[in-house]
C-alpha cells in the first residue's frame, strides 16, 4: 500500500538543471531569504549587524521587502502586529548579542499574545559556539539560553545545508496552534560562506493541526446542552483562530452570554444580545460568571486579567478549550480539551443540542446597566468622551494598537472594537512601547486602511526613534500621544498607596515639534476638538501625531473589596 507521505515528486528536466547550475555570488544569507520566500514570506523587519551582513546582504538578491526600524524591540513589535493582522510567520532579522537581547521583551509580548514571529538571528562564528570564552564581538556563552525561557522552539544552524531545514521547521512552529515565536540563529561565517547548494524553491511547513479529542467534546456537549445557566468566556486564542463566527453560532445555540477577555477583543459582536461586552475587571461580571453552572472558557488560560486579579470563583462546572496545554487546568479544576479554538467550536457545533433561554438577553442587559451606573457614580466623564472620541474618530474596520496606559486599561473594557482582528495592546507581557512600532507593522501589512496608536507619554518615549522609520516608508499610521507629563498609572497607584507618588514624573519634548522635526505632521489637540482632528489625521494618507495633553484617571477596581492585597491594574508596567 502506498501512503501520501511515501510519495516524492521527481523533479523535471528543468528543475535538474537548475539545480545542478546555480547562479554564482550566492552565500549562507541567500539560502535564509530563498527558504523565506519559498515558505510565502513577503515582508520581513530589522535591523542590520556585523554578523548579520550576510543575510541582509542576499535581501538585494531577493524579492522580500525590507521595513528596517531603529531598534531591536521595536521591530519585534512590528513583526508581532504583522503576524497578528495576517495570521503569518513574520520574519525578524537580527544581529547576534546586544541585537538579539534587545528584542526579549518583544518576543515575550508575542509569546503570550500567540503572535507568530520567525526571529532569525546571527551568531558569533562556528570556531566559538560551545560555550568557550573566545572574545568574539557580540559574544554569549550561550545565546539560545536567552531565549528558550520566551519562544516556543529555538533552532541552531551549524552547516549550510541545515538552513532550509531549521527555518522551515521554525515557521511550521511559529504557526502551530497556539501560534507564538520562535528562534532560529546562525553563525556569521555561514552566513557569508559562498554556497554551491542549489537555489531553495519550495518548502513544506505546514502548520500541525490540534484537534480536540472527540470524546471531550462529546462530554462538553451534554454539559452544554443541558445548562440551566451556562456562560462562555472568550479569549484570544478566538482571534488567533479566526473562530469568532463559530463562537457567535455556537453561543446563539446554547443562548449563552459571552464576555471577551482583553486579549479576546472583538472575538464576539459588542452590540449583540448576548453579549457582556469585556468588563472583566467588574464585580457584577465576576459574579454572574460565577453563577453559571456550565463555563465554557475557549481560548484563555483565566489568567490575572481575565480572571478580576484571581478573585473569580467559579461555582460550576468549566469546560476549558485551549491549545497551549501549559494553560489547561492551571487556574482551575476544568474538562481540558487540548484543542485549536476553531476545531473544538466545530466540533461543538455539531454536537450541543439547541436550548433556548428568553431569559438571557435581559440578564446581559441587567448586567451592564450595573455597570454602567458603577461607572457612571465616579465622575469619569472626560475619560468616557475622550474614549468616545476616539471610537467616532475610527473607522470601523481599521486596526488600532494601545500602549500600556491608561487610555488603553479604558478600551480593555470600555471599547467597541467593531472587528474580529481589529483591536490589540501589550497587555500579555505589559511592556512599555508596543502601541506605535506594532502599528508600523500592521500598515506594512494592509496599507488600504489607516492605523491607529495609542500611547502614553511615558510609552511614546519608548519609541519616539520610530518616526523615522514612518516618514522613511511613509506608513499610514496615526499616533495620539496623551500627554500626562508622566507614568500616569503609577502616579495614580502611588498616590493611592502612599500619599505622593515617586519617579513617576518626566521631563518630555514638544511631540509636536519632534514629529514635524522627522517631516511627519503634528497637531496639539483637547478633548473637545480630539474627535475632529484625530478624524482629519486619519483621513490623510501617511503617518502623524496627535497630542492631547490630558491627566486621565481609572474607574475603581472591584477586586479590591475581595482581596486587599490584590495588585493593581497593570502594576507591572508604567502608563
Amino acid at each position: 500500500m502506498t501512503h501520501d507521505h511515501d510519495l516524492v515528486l521527481r523533479p523535471t528536466q528543468a528543475q535538474i538543471t537548475a539545480a545542478l547550475n546555480p547562479p554564482p555570488g550566492r552565500n549562507g544569507g541567500d539560502l535564509v531569504v530563498e527558504t523565506l520566500a519559498g515558505l510565502g514570506a513577503t515582508t520581513v523587519f530589522g535591523l542590520p549587524g556585523q554578523h548579520a551582513l550576510g543575510i541582509f546582504d542576499a535581501l538585494r538578491r531577493s524579492s522580500l521587502r525590507y521595513i528596517g526600524l531603529r531598534v531591536e524591540n521595536n521591530a519585534g513589535f512590528a513583526a508581532d502586529a504583522y503576524g497578528r493582522i495576517t495570521g503569518e510567520a513574520a520574519p525578524l532579522l537580527l544581529s547576534t548579542g546586544p541585537g538579539a537581547l534587545t528584542s526579549l521583551a518583544a518576543l515575550q509580548e508575542a509569546a503570550a499574545a500567540s503572535a507568530p514571529v520567525l526571529a532569525i538571528s546571527s551568531q558569533i562564528p562556528t570556531a566559538g559556539l560551545g560555550g568557550g570564552r573566545h572574545g568574539y564581538l557580540h559574544e554569549l556563552p550561550d545565546q539560545a539560553a536567552s531565549f528558550r525561557g520566551v519562544v516556543k522552539s529555538v533552532h541552531t544552524v551549524r552547516t549550510q545545508s541545515q538552513i532550509p531545514s531549521a527555518v522551515a521547521a521554525a515557521w511550521q512552529s511559529a504557526l502551530t496552534a497556539p501560534h507564538g515565536p520562535v528562534w532560529v540563529e546562525i553563525p556569521q561565517d555561514v552566513l557569508l560562506a559562498e554556497t554551491t547548494l542549489p537555489v531553495v524553491t519550495a518548502m513544506d511547513a505546514t502548520p500541525h493541526d490540534v484537534v480536540p479529542r472527540p470524546e471531550l467534546t462529546a462530554v462538553a456537549a451534554d454539559l452544554l446542552s443541558n445548562a440551566s445557566r451556562p456562560a462562555i468566556i472568550a479569549g484570544g486564542g478566538v482571534v488567533r483562530a479566526d473562530a469568532s463566527g463559530k463562537l457567535r453560532a455556537l453561543a446563539e445555540k446554547l443562548d449563552a452570554p459571552v464576555v471577551t477577555t482583553f486579549g479576546g477583543k472583538g472575538a464576539f459582536p459588542w452590540e449583540h444580545p448576548l453579549s457582556l461586552q469585556s468588563w472583566l475587571e467588574d464585580r457584577h461580571t465576576t459574579d454572574l460568571l460565577e453563577d453559571a453552572d456550565v463555563l465554557l472558557v475557549v481560548g484563555s488560560g483565566l489568567g490575572e486579567l481575565s480572571s478580576n486579579y484571581h478573585t473569580f470563583k467559579p461555582r460550576g462546572r468549566v469546560i476549558q478549550i485551549e491549545a497551549d496545554p501549559g494553560k489547561l487546568e492551571s487556574n482551575h479544576p476544568a474538562l481540558g480539551i487540548h484543542a485549536d479554538a476553531r476545531l473544538a467550536l466545530q466540533a461543538l457545533l455539531e454536537t450541543v443540542t439547541d436550548r433556548t433561554d428568553e431569559s438571557a438577553p435581559g440578564r446581559v442587559r441587567e448586567l451592564l446597566a450595573k455597570v454602567a451606573d458603577r461607572i457612571g457614580s465616579q465622575e469619569l466623564t472626560l475619560e468616557q468622551d475622550v474614549l468616545a472620541s476616539v471610537r467616532r474618530a475610527l473607522p470601523a474596520d481599521s486596526p488600532s494598537f494601545w500602549d500600556m496606559t491608561i487610555l488603553a486599561y479604558w478600551a480593555w473594557s470600555a471599547f467597541d472594537p467593531r472587528g474580529t482582528n481589529t483591536m490589540h495592546s501589550a497587555q500579555g507581557a505589559g511592556g512599555l512601547g508596543y502601541g506605535f512600532p506594532a502599528a508600523l507593522g500592521a500598515a506594512a501589512a494592509d496599507p488600504t486602511r489607516p492605523v491607529l496608536a495609542v500611547s502614553g507619554d511615558g510609552g511614546a518615549l519608548y519609541s519616539i526613534a520610530e518616526l523615522a522609520t514612518a516618514k522613511q516608508y511613509d506608513l499610514n499610521v496615526t499616533w495620539l500621544i496623551v500627554d500626562d507629563g508622566g507614568y500616569g498609572i503609577l502616579r495614580e497607584y502611588m498616590t493611592d498607596a502612599f500619599g505622593q507618588p515617586t519617579a513617576t514624573e518626566l521631563t518630555r519634548p514638544d511631540y509636536v515639534a519632534l514629529a514635524e522635526s522627522f517631516g511627519v505632521p503634528g497637531i496639539r489637540t483637547t478633548p473637545q476638538s480630539l474627535e475632529a482632528d484625530l478624524t482629519k489625521a486619519l483621513t490623510t494618507p501617511g503617518p502623524s501625531v496627535v497630542v492631547l495633553p490630558a491627566v486621565l484617571r481609572m474607574f475603581a477596581p472591584t477586586h479590591l473589596d475581595v482581596r486587599t492585597d490584590a495588585p493593581g491594574r497593570g502594576a507591572h508596567s508604567p502608563g
